[in-house]
């Protein structure tokens, strides 16, 4: 069977679709770019914004367009938008064949075995996690599924549920293969990396735990942490990041909003006292330390004066990074019954005026490094028109795909995936520019 994927989402989604191919290529399923020819087309969705389900209805109706075509034989749709939706999708797209939620994945292989598109039914061989993408250096470990926590704007516990962490013991095994795959940064991801352990009970490991045994169980180079609230950046914790070099100084914690009543509109934890000194103390804890954030601009009732507050806060504040979106109104999450949404063109006027107000924080932070020596992860091999650099990567303070680059100089060659020695010579809005010393 030849098997073409489209998987939308996050870097979690991709998680999940890499293990479900890995399961379908343990029962002799061949992975093919190539859609049009493929005998089945797996398509994992997004549900979290609109622009997302959006994306994905798109991608299963082209699907379902080269069913018609006459070479694709089965159209399989999973992920967030077919956990909330799956009624609904299969009388607007009935091409599609097979709609499966979290809890009927086990399914999937049945019905394609019922259909004669997998011969066996049991598993040639163990399922091992596939790459989707078209770097094997760069990888993501999901460690949790699930979240337990109850923003007002977010419909991702009704989708994936309660929070439920994964053992340390298969974590290890799955980044130990990742490592054997090429792995040379993971990146560990759920909706909150902090809540890892807390089902398990007071004697259940916890996210120090986890790292201490990915660090000892394997010798992957660098490990980040992405999305973790700021209750879960313990002292413990910061203190295994400051002084484990394989950890990199690099946080990503989202706040969303700064204004106190917005962020209790919004259910969130924090209030803007307790953001900024977490903040303090995270600086003071971990040296060089980068941290990136996220922001929603738009909620229901924010006032003029509330997105001064926000601006005025990231003014004080100073996150190396920072990723932003508008509001939309999910079903079945509480800010639906807000009366008080803000008009669209507002929200877009908004989101571009604290992009640009970041755009110069993120400036002047990357500034500092300038002079410096750092590691720097290559990911590329330049492109010719890219201002002399001969090679593309990145150092600790700049995540995969969300953050800016490092345009290296090298005078040589470096194989995608190696780590060098550079000094940064200049730096841009989000961009840093450095020569190569080893």
């Amino acid at each position: 069977m030849k098997l073409g994927v489209i998987s939308l989402g996050c870097d979690k989604a991709t998680v999940d679709s890499e293990r479900l191919v890995g399961e379908l290529v343990g029962h002799g399923a061949i992975v093919t770019p190539d859609l049009p020819h493929a005998d089945v087309i797996l398509v994992n969705t997004c549900g979290f914004i609109d622009a997302a389900k959006q994306e994905s209805i798109d991608a299963m109706l082209d699907a379902a367009r080269l069913k018609r075509a006459g070479g694709v034989k089965a159209v399989v749709a999973v992920g967030c938008l077919v956990q909330r939706y799956r009624a609904e999708l299969a009388a607007e797209i009935p091409e599609v064949d097979l709609f499966l939620g979290f809890s009927d994945l086990h399914h999937l292989v049945p019905a394609l075995a019922a259909r004669g598109l997998i011969a066996d039914p049991v598993a040639s061989h163990p399922g091992v996690r596939q790459l989707l993408g078209d770097a094997p250096h760069v990888r993501y470990l999901k460690i949790s599924e699930g979240c337990d926590h109850t923003c007002a704007f977010c419909a991702i516990p009704l989708m994936r549920g309660k929070h439920r962490s994964e053992p340390l013991e298969r974590l290890v095994r799955e980044a130990q293969e990742l490592e054997r795959q090429g792995a040379r940064e993971i990146n560990l991801v759920a909706q909150d990396l902090g809540h890892y352990g807390r089902d398990l009970g007071p004697a259940g490991a916890k996210l120090p735990d986890l790292l201490e045994a990915l660090l000892r169980e394997t010798a992957v180079p660098w490990y980040r942490l992405l999305y973790v609230y700021s209750a879960g950046l313990t002292e413990r914790l910061a203190d295994l990041i400051a002084r484990e070099p394989r950890i990199v100084p690099y946080i990503d914690m989202p706040i969303q909003h700064a204004s106190d009543r917005m962020l209790e509109r919004m259910r969130r934890p924090e209030r803007q006292e307790t953001l900024r000194r977490k903040l303090a103390w995270l600086r003071g804890a971990i040296p060089d330390l980068a941290i990136r954030t996220t922001c929603l601009v738009g909620f229901p009732g924010e006032s003029p004066d509330d997105f001064r507050e926000l601006l005025a806060f990231l003014e004080e504040a100073q996150f190396d990074r920072l990723g932003a979106f508008t509001y939309s109104p999910q079903e079945g999450t509480r800010a639906t019954l807000y009366p008080d949404d803000v008009p669209d063109e507002v929200k877009r006027d908004r989101l571009e005026e604290l992009l640009e107000v970041q755009r110069a924080i993120s400036a002047g932070r990357l500034a500092r490094f300038v002079g410096r020596e750092a590691r720097a992860l290559v990911d590329r091999v330049a492109d010719p028109d890219e201002d002399g650099a001969t090679h593309v990567g990145r150092v600790p303070w700049q995540a995969d795909d969300v953050d800016g680059v490092t345009y290296v100089a090298t005078g040589g060659w470096a194989e995608p995936g190696s780590f060098l020695t550079v000094r940064l010579t200049a730096s841009e809005d989000y961009d840093f520019r450095a020569v190569a010393l080893t």
